[in-house]
């Protein structure tokens, strides 16, 4: 009998182990029948704001490893998830919301899962409830600064600390380090990170440096990270040797590069003496970008190699980039049929239920690329952005 009962819980577990493995690709099978059926931007921009209203209170999890059997080992060691990627995927929904509440009338329920939400991540003096470790935050720091109908005055405190925390992680030759036992790398994230929270910090409170650190920030990675002759990023370089790292062409890399550069650069007055420098960048990133723009309006997740995946999360950040850089008289044609471009394919990418899908995982290391395609709030986010931003009173 006790024989019995043993070969009983050995089989329940090796059922329930394959569940944890099998459900979840049971589920991505189901969502994705009849993927792509949006063809009305205005019920495309409906579908995928209303996940995004969902996804803020509620963040999906995003795996830490590939993983695809026994997954409940990853989960028993704790590796599944981390909290630390949480704070740029929240970002991007609270960022892509806000532009969404500016452009539509009377959004009071979204405006209330907001309010709740930045509510949930301060303490009573407008302090960081959870005070961040990594530079990550300073997105989400400046995403509570994009919501206009907030008293953002009230959270000065965590604004500071944003500040303070980014101060923390200055190296010796002035750029800012990804994170302190990483400090002898740069990392191309670093600037979507920080770059525009920099700008809009500095500019709102009169700190000259914070501007001078942000331009600093995207001049060294131009000197020392991208590709000579085609003007696309590595992963990261090494501050002593100069040496680029990882890969060139990592398509979110460019994402990471282009989201700094276009938000820092849209941050500042127009008669601020950084600004012609920054368009420069912008001028010469877009003509870049723009040749490694596939057929579709998507770019790959390795965006100079055309049988690579498609990465909508690549096409999401580089889309809002290609439409605010048409503001500018020399590329403005480009860039807005590019975005038109991207805005097509991202609607053709999109579950029935309005989640954006085949966004590329988590980064593991420099170098080390997931291969795994799937939801990701980061995307959700920036397409409910770029399709609710006004452009010389336009919305595309």
């Amino acid at each position: 009998m006790m024989l019995q009962w043993i070969s009983l819980i050995i089989v329940s577990v090796i059922i329930v182990i394959a569940l944890i493995d099998l459900i979840p690709m049971g589920l991505d099978w189901i969502n994705r029948i009849h993927i792509g059926r949006y063809d009305d931007k205005q019920k495309w921009n409906e579908s995928i704001t209303t996940i995004g209203v969902k996804w803020l209170s509620r963040t999906p999890k995003i795996k830490v490893t590939d993983q695809t059997r026994l997954v409940a080992i990853d989960m028993l060691q704790g590796n599944y998830t981390k909290h630390a990627i949480q704070h740029w995927q929240e970002a991007a929904l609270l960022l892509g919301l806000g532009e969404y509440v500016k452009s539509n009338d009377n959004p009071a329920e979204i405006r209330q899962k907001i309010g709740e939400y930045v509510h949930s991540k301060m303490d009573g003096q407008g302090s960081w409830a959870r005070k961040p470790e990594y530079v990550d935050a300073a997105i989400l720091a400046y995403a509570i600064m994009k919501l206009d109908f907030l008293e953002v005055e009230r959270y000065r405190n965590a604004l500071d600390e944003t500040w303070h925390l980014i101060q923390d992680h200055i190296g010796n030759e002035g750029s800012v380090a990804y994170r302190k036992f990483m400090g002898k790398y740069r990392y191309v994230d670093t600037i979507g990170f920080i770059c525009p929270f920099l700008v809009a910090y500095g500019i709102r409170y009169g700190k000259e440096e914070c501007v001078e650190l942000a331009v600093r920030q995207i001049q060294h990675y131009e000197e020392h990270g991208m590709l000579e002759g085609h003007h696309i990023p590595s992963h990261a370089y090494q501050i002593d040797s100069k040496l680029p790292l990882g890969l060139y062409g990592w398509g979110r890399g460019l994402g990471w590069y282009a989201i700094g550069l276009i938000d820092a650069w849209n941050e500042l007055p127009q008669d601020h003496a950084s600004r012609p420098l920054l368009e420069k960048s912008i001028i010469r990133f877009a003509k870049s970008a723009i040749v490694f723009q596939q057929k579709q309006g998507n770019w790959n997740w390795t965006v100079t190699r055309e049988e690579t995946i498609p990465d909508s999360s690549t096409t999401a950040t580089l889309g809002w980039f290609m439409l605010n850089a048409s503001q500018i008289d020399e590329i403005s044609d480009i860039c807005r049929q590019s975005a038109n471009q991207a805005i097509r394919y991202l609607m053709k990418a999109t579950r029935r239920n309005g989640a954006v899908d085949f966004s590329q995982g988590d980064t593991k290391d420099i170098g080390v690329y997931s291969m795994l395609f799937n939801v990701l709030p980061f995307t959700q986010g920036f397409c409910i952005r770029l399709m609710n931003v006004k452009v010389d009173s336009k919305v595309v």
